[in-house]
């Protein structure tokens, strides 16, 4: 009677097994035993298993494009990452921009993008913060709109001159983590500047010596150069750059009288005699803005100091192509101011990038 119980409760179990068979309007499977048994989770604070036994071992189905790998683990798996997207948009020499797709995973799926510049002999990881590390953290797997979604994000940090390699992979949920997709590539550039100097009366280009003169300076009279001077400037430095102007001699200096007409700050309709710069136009191609600087951003008959020490006149904080500006010298002589043919002075122009 006792095994006559068993037998019966086998059966009852054997029809609960078949009524619950996974089925669709196409297929059923009929065979879904666990043979001896086995564990669907098994958990702690810091781990999980997942397994079953009486699996059919085997090789994995591969062929050039895929792999199939048989077992309980691999039937979970999240869906392999498209192509992700890797560019150079804007002449970086330190960032690149990257773009994943996220295919048919669900939006809770988590990614992580590995980095090499060796073609994978080594291989790194795009951190959280977007920098580059060689050890992933549990934090470095994010949502695709974590990673900027549609519009994508900067990896920054990278070598000048270097051509990367990413690829993506995914995990949503436990036991799901994929392989690492298809990989895309691009190359940061050099570090770049590019600076000149035009002496002209109007917006061209010029070859050195570059010279302009006051002619006669009339006492009580604002005087400008018939030249005006211009840079243009361009570069990919992530600060931007800065152009700097100073002065040999501090003012229009006489050797033949020994005297200076000085230069200052000023308003030279104002005061009895001076010298400086005027700053007057400040453009782009692209990029920046470039603006002109304090003292020299002034209008009318303002002008800026000019002397040893080097001072800002043009600027711009970020990447820029071809900016273009021009700046206008004033000066003006007292009645008392010794009369001479020799007064001069020498300007230094320097541009200098923020890397």
């Amino acid at each position: 009677m006792r095994f006559l119980h068993i037998g019966l409760t086998s059966l009852i179990l054997g029809s609960s097994l078949f009524a619950a068979m996974p089925s669709s309007s196409s297929y059923q499977l009929h065979n879904y035993g666990f043979g001896s048994g086995g564990t669907s989770t098994a958990t702690s604070t810091n781990y999980s298993l997942n397994a079953t036994t009486g699996e059919t071992s085997g090789a994995e189905a591969t062929s050039t494009n895929y792999k199939a790998r048989s077992g309980n683990q691999n039937s979970q798996q999240a869906h392999v990452p498209d192509v992700a997207s890797l560019t150079n948009p804007a002449n970086y020499y330190n960032k690149l921009k990257f773009i994943i797709t996220p295919g048919a995973n669900p939006s809770d799926t988590l990614f992580s993008i590995a980095i090499s510049s060796d073609n994978f002999v080594t291989t790194q990881y795009i951190k959280s913060d977007n920098t580059v590390g060689s050890v992933k953290l549990i934090g470095d797997y994010q949502t695709y709109a974590a990673w900027g979604g549609a519009g994508g994000q900067l990896v920054v940090g990278l070598t000048p001159s270097t051509t990367y390699k990413i690829k993506v992979n995914a995990f949503q949920g436990k036991f799901t983590e994929t392989e690492y997709g298809p990989t895309v590539s691009a190359a940061t550039v050099a570090p770049n500047i590019t600076f000149d100097i035009d002496v002209s009366a109007i917006d061209t280009s010029t070859n050195p010596p570059y010279a302009t003169s006051f002619g006669s300076l009339l006492p009580a009279t604002v005087t400008n150069t018939p030249e005006k001077v211009w840079v243009s400037l361009s570069t990919n430095a992530e600060g931007g750059a800065k152009v700097y102007i100073s002065s040999f001699n501090g003012g229009l200096h006489s050797n033949a009288d020994n005297f200076t007409i000085a230069s200052a700050t000023a308003d030279l309709a104002a005061v009895s005699t001076g010298f400086g710069a005027q700053g007057l136009t400040a453009t782009q191609v692209s990029g920046g803005p470039f603006t002109i600087s304090a003292p020299y951003n002034v209008a009318t008959q303002n002008v800026g100091i000019l002397n040893a020490t080097v001072r800002e006149i043009f600027s711009s904080s970020l990447p820029i192509t071809t900016g273009r500006g021009s700046l206008q010298l004033k000066a003006r002589a007292a009645a008392q101011t010794p009369a001479a043919g020799d007064y001069q002075d020498v300007l230094t122009l320097t541009a200098a990038g923020a890397f």
